[in-house]
């Protein structure tokens, strides 16, 4: 029997932070236009849901985190992730987006027909397998940039003769014991920053083993600004200049640090000398090989990652994994370091549109060969969206001008009967690089799934929140890159094509 499809004018395609923020500005920019959001899992918060090991948290600012029409409440700027899923998961329910949420639902396969004008989606129950079909006018995928059931591991030799536990934290187990334990932590980012000072409040000792160093910064738990506005304005206020705070100080820093990259590695050195005092060998363990800001920075709250290093209870190891050993990890330096449980947090698998086939007219796109149209759509795919956030600031903030740009962008079109938007890439030769241009390792293994960008607008992908504000919410719709097409005009294309 054929499936039966469910028709919308709009299908959002995740229920993360991106997913609820999407919903959100649908229902109140364009109350006029149907909806669901598919969600591959059974629950809401994405990254929020999925990552539940020990000291989960943010490493941005929540002010700018979290949504700017449903306020974050408190002080903390880097709040945990239950902390985080709970908020998203609020925010659904106060605007009653979770009632058009469908959990369980795997996006496989978008098809565009332009004679239709209307994306056919393809999907599966993750339940038992049964087939689903969707169909709508605008797709809006916001499925994040990883795959979710599995992260990067290397194939280390020897791996299979340890005796002990190997955890990647893409997939911590529930209740894992590891009080009194002697754990190794491989790797040098986000993850394992976070992950080591929370491990290390009950574990026997906490080895932080990395390749190459990463740049830690220790930013305040609570920003003392921002403290001093709640202090003394009303709630509201104190929010909005809160968030605008952080965006600017975000700005200001990334900037500098990229037009003086050396006097910014100095400061940073500087502060972990302070930290960790004048014989740690700060050179060899956190001074890495890089530029500021060529990868994403780690933030260390209030320090917590270096107190724990002064204090004992972590130490740091810069080497090479020669071989695993049954009771540790033999490196190329000859020493060995043993251990109960080794903790991979070795980085992302990159999965474009969640792993979805995307298909226009019958042709497979390849994502990695489009050029990014204001760093929302993609060159000769028609009414899709992907909402992606900044690598130097807070997802949210691009995500949220991402959706307010495709409801700008659909009550254009309802208001002078378009039913097709789409980017064409520019006659004239344009240069392109990766849209996204960080040196970090799950970027490098995946450059052909990165989508390019041109050196000028609207192709190019920027990383300020001021130039995309203008483009995203001020700038022409009809700006002779997007073409626009009315049914009739889509008629008599496909006439012509039919001759």
């Amino acid at each position: 029997m054929p499936v039966q499809p469910s028709a919308y004018d709009v299908l959002i395609v995740g229920a993360g932070l991106s997913g609820i923020c999407a919903a959100y500005y649908l229902q109140t920019r364009c109350p006029t236009r149907s909806y669901a959001i598919l969600e591959s899992r059974d629950a809401i918060g994405g990254t929020w849901d999925l990552f539940r090991y020990p000291g989960v948290r943010s490493d941005s600012d929540m002010h700018t985190l979290g949504y700017s029409f449903r306020p974050w409440r408190g002080l903390k700027s880097m709040a945990d992730g239950p902390s985080i899923r709970r908020y998203i998961e609020e925010t659904a329910r106060a605007y009653g987006i979770d009632q058009k949420i469908r959990f369980g639902y795997r996006v496989q396969r978008a098809a565009w027909s332009s004679a239709e004008a209307r994306w056919t989606v393809d999907a599966i129950r993750v339940s038992d397998g049964a087939p689903a079909r969707f169909t709508c006018s605008f797709l809006f995928m916001c499925t994040g940039y990883y795959d979710y059931e599995h992260g990067y591991t290397p194939d280390w030799p020897d791996v299979n003769r340890f005796r002990g536990l190997i955890v990647h934290p893409q997939q911590w187990p529930d209740n894992l014991d590891y009080a009194g334990k002697r754990m190794v932590v491989i790797g040098s980012g986000a993850t394992a920053v976070t992950l080591a000072p929370a491990l290390a409040e009950h574990a026997a000792h906490v080895t932080i083993l990395q390749r190459s160093p990463t740049y830690i910064v220790a930013l305040p738990a609570e920003d003392p600004v921002m403290r001093r506005f709640y202090r003394r304005l009303p709630p509201g206020i104190a929010y909005r200049l809160s968030r605008w705070w952080s965006i600017g100080v975000g700005m200001y820093f990334y900037t500098l640090a990229r037009r003086l990259p050396d006097a910014t590695r100095r400061n940073i050195l500087k502060q972990v000398r302070a930290y960790l005092g004048p014989d740690f060998d700060v050179e060899t363990h956190f001074n890495p090989r890089y530029n500021p800001w060529d990868q994403r920075l780690c933030v260390a709250p209030d320090g917590d990652l270096f107190q724990a290093i002064k204090a004992g209870k972590i130490s740091i190891v810069t080497d090479q994994i020669e071989r695993f050993t049954e009771t540790g990890i033999r490196l190329a330096s000859g020493a060995e370091l043993g251990a109960d449980i080794v903790v991979t947090a070795t980085g992302l698998v990159l999965k474009a549109m969640g792993g979805a086939q995307i298909i226009v007219d019958g042709a497979p796109v390849d994502l990695g060969k489009t050029l990014t149209y204001r760093g929302a759509m993609f060159s000769d795919v028609p009414n899709l969206a992907l909402a992606f956030g900044y690598a130097n600031a807070s997802w949210t903030l691009k995500c949220e001008l991402i959706a307010q740009y495709v409801c700008r962008l659909l009550n254009y079109m309802g208001k002078r009967g378009y039913v097709q938007c789409t980017p064409r890439r520019p006659n004239v030769p344009l240069p392109t690089k990766p849209a996204v241009t960080l040196t970090s390792g799950y970027i490098q293994r995946s450059l052909d799934l990165v989508p390019r960008q041109g050196e000028r607008a609207p192709w190019k992908a920027h990383q300020n929140y001021l130039r995309d504000l203008l483009s995203l919410r001020f700038s022409r719709l009809n700006d002779g890159a997007l073409e626009f097409v009315r049914p009739e005009q889509l008629q008599a294309r496909v006439a012509r094509g039919a001759r």
